[in-house]
């Protein structure tokens, strides 16, 4: 009798590596960043570049001085986690602060539990978040796109953003759908243009790297608890519309929550995870004292994964059998 060879499922292997899926990510930023380029000029590339070496010569650093270990930069991971915290900051962010983001992004959320696999949290949003708390003023600044475009110094060229006059009930001041869609407005990089991330999101469900589930049920979640709110008091909230199109809720739910590490594993429990993010989303901008809620939306949703994962599980093959005798 031949010997029977054991071991873990699954037993086939797919023709997608961990690489290949990273640096897939980063192509469909692609049309983000060219469209960050384009509003936002001279500065915009420089904070892509800074936040890409930051990143990735950190992961580097720590990998090899510091944990000793093999150095996987080359996997493509860091490369995204810089894409990705480039995206969420305004384009007159200082260099050194970005530095301190990306520290924090691989150093901390990365790096300190193990690195690729093992983060809880998204590392990009954890960097955005500890600067938004340590420098506010600075990461709530919005130059004015196109008019800096070719200016270094902005400081001064600043606009509000449209979640920020909703929040203000600025609502005359609201650009159209249209501004909103093509991401001729204030601002984080990467935020702004509603048709670059749709490309690159479809890019990636082409691709196979996502699934749909989580897109579409966050970006529902948030347009019907934000439609019923502005169906019940039309002069105190805004159409859903607006909320879908603004800020970082098309960018989060494309290439944030979608994150594999940190998200749920199969389609039951992806669907609670993008539900809960988008009420807490909606929660949020609707009664907070914050015109955006994405981030701490999916950072929060993020820390229920594990617990998703335990009780929301796939079916498993095969059934029970009784026999008799």
């Amino acid at each position: 009798m031949d010997n029977l060879k054991v071991s873990l499922s699954p037993h086939e292997k797919g023709r997608l590596t961990t690489n290949k899926v990273m640096w897939l990510v980063c192509a469909a930023m692609l049309p983000a960043l060219v469209s960050a380029l384009f509003n936002f000029g001279i500065r915009a590339l420089v904070v892509v570049v800074a936040s890409l070496v930051f990143c990735v010569g950190l992961e580097y650093l720590i990998q090899k001085f510091v944990l000793k270990t093999k150095v996987t930069v080359c996997d493509g991971s860091a490369a995204v986690t810089g894409l990705l915290l480039a995206f969420n900051m305004p384009s007159s962010i200082p260099l050194w602060q970005l530095f301190i983001g990306a520290l924090v992004a691989i150093g901390i959320a990365k790096m300190a539990f193990g690195g690729l696999g093992k983060n809880p949290f998204n590392p990009a949003l954890v960097g955005r978040a500890f600067l938004l708390i340590s420098f506010p003023v600075t990461m709530t600044t919005w130059p004015v796109p196109g008019a800096t475009r070719f200016v270094w110094n902005i400081d001064a060229m600043t606009a509000a953003t449209p979640l920020g006059n909703i929040k203000l009930h600025a609502f005359e001041k609201l650009p159209d759908y249209w501004d909103l869609f093509i991401g001729t407005v204030g601002g984080s990089l990467g935020e702004t243009s509603a048709l670059a991330i749709l490309l690159g999101g479809l890019f990636l469900m082409y691709k196979k790297i996502i699934s749909w589930h989580i897109p579409v049920f966050f970006l529902a979640t948030i347009f019907v608890f934000t439609g019923i709110a502005w169906f019940i008091d039309p002069e105190q909230f805004v159409n859903p519309l607006y909320h879908i199109l603004g800020g970082g809720v098309m960018l989060g739910a494309f290439f944030m929550l979608t994150d594999m590490v940190t998200s749920p594993m199969n389609p039951k429990g992806q669907i609670v995870f993008a539900v809960g993010a988008g009420v807490i989303c909606s929660c949020i901008r609707l009664f907070g004292a914050y015109p955006e809620g994405c981030m701490f939306s999916i950072l929060i949703m993020n820390a229920f994964v594990p617990l998703i994962d335990k009780y929301i599980k796939p079916k498993r093959f095969g059934k029970e059998v009784n026999y008799v005798g």
